[in-house]
């Protein structure tokens, strides 16, 4: 007996200003192994107790040594406020200063566009077609990125 296929879609309507971030965090050494699981019991505070504006999290494996995570958005001034704030902004600043033998990357989609940043990670997602372009000065953020890409693919 064939099982029916139950095909569904969703209304988006009411988020007008999601954003869908795609990030992983890939064990380079041993050493790296301990920096993800460190950052892992933050995302699973996280996940119990969601910063404003997260509508979504969730978690997966792309490869054994490398974990992925998405989360939806209500906005990216929602967005941009987690980041800005603790803990983000501690492990940010941690993993910047020392990666810990692990890389990270992330991938921001939005109906304003689509930005990425990859730190000590091969090329992955849009870094295996799109041209590198340093993430300093006016592609220092998030959003100078995605407004940067935004004003670039206007129409002349």
């Amino acid at each position: 007996m064939q099982a029916k296929v139950e095909r569904r879609s969703v209304d988006l309507s009411g988020y007008p200003d999601l954003v869908m971030v795609l990030l992983g965090l890939r064990i380079r050494s041993v050493r790296g192994l301990f920096s993800v699981l460190r950052i892992g019991r933050g995302l699973t505070q996280i996940q119990r107790d969601p910063p404003e504006g997260l509508l979504g999290h969730d978690n997966f494996l792309w490869s054994l040594n490398h974990v992925g995570i998405r989360q939806y958005w209500r906005d990216l001034e929602s967005l941009e406020a987690f980041t800005r704030s603790a803990p983000h902004s501690g492990w940010w600043k941690s993993f910047l200063a020392d990666n810990g033998g692990a890389g990270f990357w992330h991938e921001a989609y939005s109906r304003n566009g689509i930005e990425a940043v990859y730190l000590d990670m091969p090329p992955v997602g849009l870094a295996r077609f799109a041209s590198e372009r340093t993430p300093v000065g006016p592609f220092m953020s998030t959003r100078e990125r995605i407004d940067r890409d935004r004003e670039a693919m206007q129409p002349v």
